[in-house]
């Protein structure tokens, strides 16, 4: 489900893994060990921000859909009966 990552950006969250774990806990990891992080965090975690994210667009273009919606029916023009 989760897009592959160019080469580049796997290794910019591998290093950006091993300062948060240098800074924060005082622990340096491989850049094995940093990978392993990244792949759970991909396979666990991501999932869950990705699922809010296209919830938030449905939404958004939902909303969008109504305003258009109600922007085309005030060009209707009134029919005498």
């Amino acid at each position: 489900m989760f897009y592959k990552l160019t080469k580049e950006q796997q290794e910019i969250m591998i290093s950006d893994i091993q300062t948060f774990f240098s800074q924060e806990r005082e622990e340096e990891i491989s850049e094995f060990a940093a990978e392993r992080v990244l792949d759970f965090f991909k396979e666990t975690i991501a999932p869950h921000f990705y699922n809010m994210a296209i919830s938030d667009a449905k939404k958004l273009v939902e909303e969008q859909f109504m305003a258009i919606e109600d922007e085309i029916l005030t060009l209707e023009k009134p029919i005498r009966k």
